[in-house]
């Protein structure tokens, strides 16, 4: 009399699988980006430096 049965929860069992594939995906990307990447702060600067390296090399050019 107390018992309730309680139901599973229904499972597209194509959307779990590509949802985890999803996930696995970017946790190894988040993996690599940590292990190889640059932030954007490095990007930018290491922009900034190749810019004015130009500039400087540009403005000892001889005409």
């Amino acid at each position: 009399m107390g018992y309730h049965a309680t139901m599973a929860k229904i499972v597209n069992l194509s959307r779990a699988r590509k949802s985890r594939a999803r996930d696995d995906k970017r946790r190894k990307g988040d993996e690599n980006a940590a292990k190889f990447g640059r932030t954007k702060a490095r990007k930018g600067l290491e922009k900034a430096r190749a810019e004015k390296a130009r500039r400087d090399l540009d403005g000892h050019e001889s005409e």
